[in-house]
């Protein structure tokens, strides 16, 4: 009995050891660890993408198993709840559905293929009531229950989706921050620290970063946890600084290359920087561009994670901060500097090399271009007599010295001047406002105006007494266009007269040339009937059921774009 006392001790303290590897939170927040079970049986599982990880203007809101690049794999509920939440979207999630669990938690389930056939009932039924394809339904605590462990859906590639996978959240029901699912117990086999690429180094000398601030690179040598500079291991410095680190991680088996969880910097032995992506509001997500070198992801896609934080920056991954991460040296001695980056399981890297407080070693920050002061805290307006601009506050990062130019407009569906509204590496936190007046040759299609940028991409908008007025969410070149071009339809498997006995779907390709596509609406004998769509593929299609049955039809497709032009397609077809 005691050896079996002792074994079962053991069991016991390896699990729970093993499991609080996964708490290494640095805010007081505690979670369940032993509440969830995995949504996937695949064995061993591994990571396509991890949480937090640094995507285009935003941090990734979950973890993405991997599927062995098929579709189809059964996705069972980690916990008793109930489905709270039913959405279909052509892009973004896709297919989706949200459980909410007892314990005060919601887990998502994005970019599935199906829905078990219960619900998937329920949802054709909704689409049908509402005539719409896209939904978003919260169903009552009591229509879906559900069981650990019981099949809700089958993993996918729709919405956004890159590739066949299965995006898995654990949010706070009542906030819905979404939290690293690592940190409740969802066991990813890792044993593998961290990778340091590059280290970079900011002269910031008490001004506001941006595209002019200087910036030195340091290579980086080192494996298995332990980094240095190469060839150096002094860096000589003066004044005000800030640090910059390159970092990913990979877990064990088929995980790819991913972001890590935890980013520590200390001088001297004392912490003066740490981020840990433990949770975040969605709100918040696009801070991603503040937290970042931004002016270099722009222009190489390469990713530094800045050790200093911006004063308008509203993360809440940020502890253990010592003048926002910025440090001065100034005393003529060495320092040593240490950062150590962490993975959701406790593996560490390190990387430490001596800093040497140098009052000759100085890089003054380039004199800025004459513009106009844009405060981060304040509401910011601009105008002149055929542009107006307004940022909202909350919308900057940091001051902002504005520059604003015209240019002649262009010869092609133009309608104003090119307006140059700062560049487009400054980051912004919200959109912004702008109107621009438009020429007097725009009178006969007022309703058909927009304002594109310097792609001819367009950014939406609507004429308003002599000015067309959206919100772009990026600084960029812009002036007014319009849109009168309906959109295209293009058959792929259906023609007029055709027999379509056998054939269970029928599909198309829509698109549309500039304001994009608003809706879709199909009809088979003047009913309408649900037609799906894929924004990645500009795939559409209908699954044909019972509604439709042996003889002949008559089928109408209508499309239309965000002006309203409409492009209708009719024929008749058999069964």
């Amino acid at each position: 009995m005691r050896n079996y006392i002792t074994y079962v001790s053991l069991v016991l303290s390896v699990f729970i050891s093993n499991h609080l590897l996964a708490q290494q939170t640095y805010s007081n927040n505690t979670y369940p660890l032993t509440d969830f079970r995995s949504p996937l049986d695949i064995e061993p599982p591994a990571l396509a993408g991890s949480f937090g990880e640094l995507r285009s203007n935003h941090f990734h809101s979950g973890i993405d198993f991997r599927t062995n690049q098929r579709i189809g794999y059964p996705v069972y509920a980690p916990a008793d709840g109930f489905i709270s939440r039913l959405r279909v979207q052509n892009s973004g999630f896709g297919l989706a559905l949200y459980i909410n669990h007892p314990n005060g938690y919601t887990t998502v389930y994005g970019h599935l293929s199906r829905f078990n056939p219960k619900i998937a009932q329920i949802v054709k039924n909704i689409q049908y009531k509402k005539t719409s394809y896209e939904i978003d339904e919260f169903p009552s605590s009591d229509l879906i229950p559900v069981r650990k462990g019981e099949v809700i859906a089958y993993t996918g590639n729709t919405g956004s989706s890159g590739g066949p996978h299965l995006h898995f959240e654990i949010r706070d029901s009542k906030t819905e921050a979404t939290i690293n699912p690592q940190l409740l117990g969802i066991s990813i086999p890792d044993n593998i620290p961290p990778t340091i690429h590059a280290m970079y180094v900011y002269r910031l000398n008490g001004k506001p970063f941006n595209e002019f601030t200087p910036k030195q690179y340091f290579q980086v040598a080192g494996s298995s946890g332990n980094y240095k500079l190469n060839q150096v291991s002094t860096i000589n410095l003066s004044g005000e600084v800030g640090f910059g680190i390159v970092v990913n991680d990979r877990h064990n088996g088929a995980s790819g290359n991913n972001g890590a969880y935890s980013i520590e910097l200390a001088v001297d032995g004392n912490t003066v920087y740490t981020s840990a992506l433990e949770r975040f509001t969605f709100d918040n997500s696009k801070a991603i561009n503040s937290h970042i070198d931004y002016p270099t992801y722009v222009r190489t896609k390469q990713s530094i994670q800045k050790s200093f934080v911006d004063p308008g920056n509203p993360l809440q991954i940020y502890f253990n901060l010592v003048n926002s991460g910025r440090i001065t040296f100034n005393d003529g001695k060495t320092h040593p500097v240490k950062y150590t980056i962490t993975d959701a399981r406790g593996n560490k890297s390190t990387l430490a090399f001596n800093v040497l407080a140098d009052t000759k070693a100085v890089i003054n920050t380039p004199e800025l271009p004459v513009g106009t002061n844009f405060p981060y805290n304040k509401q910011n307006e601009f105008s002149q007599e055929d542009v107006k601009v307004i940022l909202p506050k909350g919308t900057l990062y940091n001051d902002l010295n504005f520059i604003y130019k015209k240019t002649a407009k262009p010869q092609q569906n133009a309608f104003s001047s090119i307006h140059h509204i700062h560049n487009n590496l400054t980051p912004l936190h919200t959109g912004f406002e702008l109107w621009i007046k438009a020429d007097s040759t725009i009178i006969k299609h007022q309703n058909k105006a927009l304002i594109v940028n310097s792609n001819r991409s367009s950014q939406g908008g609507y004429f308003e007494n002599g000015w067309v007025k959206t919100k772009p969410r990026n600084f960029s070149s812009f002036f007014i266009a319009i849109d009168t071009v309906a959109p295209n339809i293009i058959p792929v498997n259906i023609a007029n007269g055709k027999n379509m006995k056998g054939i269970s779907k029928m599909s198309f390709r829509i698109s549309d040339g500039l304001s994009g596509i608003k809706s879709f609406n199909g009809y088979i004998d003047g009913k309408w009937v649900l037609m799906e769509f894929d924004t990645k593929t500009a795939s559409l299609w209908h699954e044909f059921d019972e509604r439709t049955g042996a003889g002949k039809h008559t089928l109408e497709l209508l499309v239309v774009d965000m002006k309203d032009n409409t492009k209708r397609y009719a024929i008749e077809f058999y069964r």
